[in-house]
């Protein structure tokens, strides 16, 4: 479990491809200090373990289904990538909670100043709109952020001075790639009340259900 705040970028050191396998070398300072080798590690969302370390480096694998599901397949030696360790249980929890399981890509549409925010306009699937809303949580490329505006292929996201100097999305372009992670607790709700309407229980919300399923 992470909580999408980063604690440092990282840079590609060394890519080993094989078909839609890849092994990464990523070198960091700030996250190598307790690294364990098992350990739990986002890399630009993306939860992987930590097969291999050194003083400043560590190693990680891809395997296929990460390949062909989130954006570390367009890695390339040198490329800048967020790093979250795994949260401890006595630390403070500032984001929300990210499960590190990417749940697709994203195409960054438009970039926009506005006075000391930078807007982000992504554009993301129509079928995944529905786990979204304005003021609710996303974890773009593992970066916790706040949706400012929602559309029906797309969601707005404003990144304070800090954000934008500490994490990847400050620094990528208009048309690049982003890894989604939709809120858990939003995806739960919507298949628990997807389950619910599948066993013809009445649709919506209503006072009987609330009172079925232990809400009062």
């Amino acid at each position: 479990m992470f909580t999408g705040l980063i604690e440092e970028l990282g840079t590609i050191k060394r890519i080993n491809a094989k078909g839609h396998t890849l092994a990464l070398v990523i070198e960091a300072q700030k996250i190598m200090n307790d690294l364990k080798l098992g350990d739990s590690i986002a890399v630009n969302g993306v939860c992987l373990t930590v097969t291999n370390f050194a003083k400043t480096q560590f190693e990680a694998d891809v395997m296929p289904e990460t390949f062909k599901n989130t954006s570390l397949s367009s890695l390339k030696e040198g490329s800048k990538v967020n790093l979250e360790r795994a949260m401890l249980a006595n630390g403070r929890f500032g984001g929300h909670f990210v499960t590190g399981h990417i749940d697709g890509t994203g195409r960054i549409r438009k970039r926009t100043n506005m006075e000391n925010a930078i807007l982000v306009e992504i554009e993301i699937p129509e079928t995944d709109a529905k786990f979204v809303l304005e003021k609710g949580s996303i974890a773009i490329d593992g970066t916790s952020l706040t949706i400012f505006k929602t559309g029906k292929d797309s969601i707005t996201v404003s990144l304070i001075p800090h954000t934008a100097k500490e994490a990847l999305l400050g620094y990528k372009s208009e048309g690049e790639i982003v890894n989604l992670e939709f809120d858990v607790m939003a995806k739960y709700f919507y298949s628990f009340m997807n389950h619910q309407q599948s066993e013809e229980k009445p649709k919506g919300l209503t006072a009987d259900f609330l009172k079925e399923n232990g809400f009062y």
